[in-house]
């Protein structure tokens, strides 16, 4: 089928050939939707569309005019191209001039406040946002919703994650590049930051308590939207060397030297491969534990075990687009 004689309301994915692109896309193509695939490198784009059987669409995210024609015949673009700090705002203009919905897996806390705010402009143009359709934050938002509903006038709300070592590389990358003396919590509902290295919990992820430190995850923001909980805190849980490097982070920042680890924290990651492989993945699992408290001290907390959360994203990104294209949205 031509371009021309495309029918409207096809799945548009933006970053196609990264770690999280390509699983995507190949859960999408597995299900029969044969996604428009999109991104910066025509060539990549190029092999992985003779891979899979799909049409590509080579486009940089500066060339607004370019963007905008990138999008004809797409009802629904999904965005698993990172930092998304980067790459949210040219994508969501397009879309809104476009009139076609937008999704993305991003967990980063800048780009959903960014997002949030465009609530109002965002409805006015019939179009949905709809960020974090991945591993970050759809399962935790879950489990919020589900503490909350059991509190009713929870006044606070920590959610934990279990720690991984497999990590795609440009997961790693959009830490590295997030890397700061601050983590980002809400406060009377209002997002706000505390020192890094100085929220540490013990969380039990289901084989004892295990050390957790504060880190900046998505949920501060999508979890207050969700519950209207007004305090909110995220956990990763931490190896003691990991905890050690957030207390080390602190003292640096206080004396200025932050900003040369960072290049040197770099060099890791630059030395792996794209992410874990498929038996890497197969076996991963992930546990999420979120406890919900209110004023009198009542408190009620669950746990929630996933799949690998580079797998888990495919399977929730994918179903979340096809609820979309089914005209599902809100």
């Amino acid at each position: 089928m031509t371009r021309a004689a495309r029918p409207p309301g096809e799945l548009l994915l933006y970053g196609a050939t990264g770690f999280s692109g390509r699983l995507i896309a190949q859960r999408a193509c597995a299900l029969g939707l044969s996604p428009i695939l999109a991104g910066r490198d025509a060539a990549r784009l190029g092999g992985l569309a003779r891979e899979l059987g799909c049409e590509a669409r080579a486009v940089g995210l500066e060339d607004a005019a370019r963007l905008a024609a990138t999008l004809d015949g797409v009802a629904v673009l999904l965005n698993a191209a990172g930092p998304f700090t980067a790459t949210t705002a040219p994508l969501v203009e397009a879309c809104l001039a476009a009139g076609v919905h937008y999704l993305d897996i991003s967990g980063e806390v800048p780009a959903l406040a960014a997002l949030a705010r465009r609530h109002a402009q965002a409805a006015a143009c019939g179009v949905m946002i709809l960020p974090a359709v991945g591993f970050v934050v759809l399962p935790s938002d879950c489990l919020a919703a589900h503490v909350a509903r059991r509190l009713p006038g929870a006044t606070a709300l920590t959610i934990a994650v279990s720690r991984t070592d497999a990590l795609s590389r440009g997961s790693r990358r959009t830490i590295l590049e997030q890397w700061g003396s601050i983590v980002a919590v809400r406060r009377n509902g209002v997002l706000t930051s505390v020192p890094i290295g100085t929220r540490e919990r013990r969380v039990d992820f289901g084989r004892g308590a295990r050390p957790t430190a504060a880190v900046s995850w998505g949920d501060v923001v999508t979890a207050f939207h969700t519950t209207g909980i007004p305090n909110i805190e995220t956990y990763l849980e931490v190896s003691p060397a990991e905890r050690a490097l957030f207390r080390f982070n602190q003292q640096l920042s206080a004396i200025g030297g932050q900003a040369a680890l960072r290049p040197l924290l770099g060099l890791p990651a630059a030395l792996l491969g794209e992410g874990p492989s498929a038996q890497q993945r197969a076996g991963g699992s992930r546990v999420i534990v979120a406890e919900a408290s209110d004023a009198d001290g009542c408190t009620v907390r669950a746990r929630l075990r996933t799949p690998e959360a580079y797998g888990f994203t495919a399977l929730t990104a994918v179903a979340v687009a096809q609820r979309v294209l089914r005209g599902e949205q809100r």
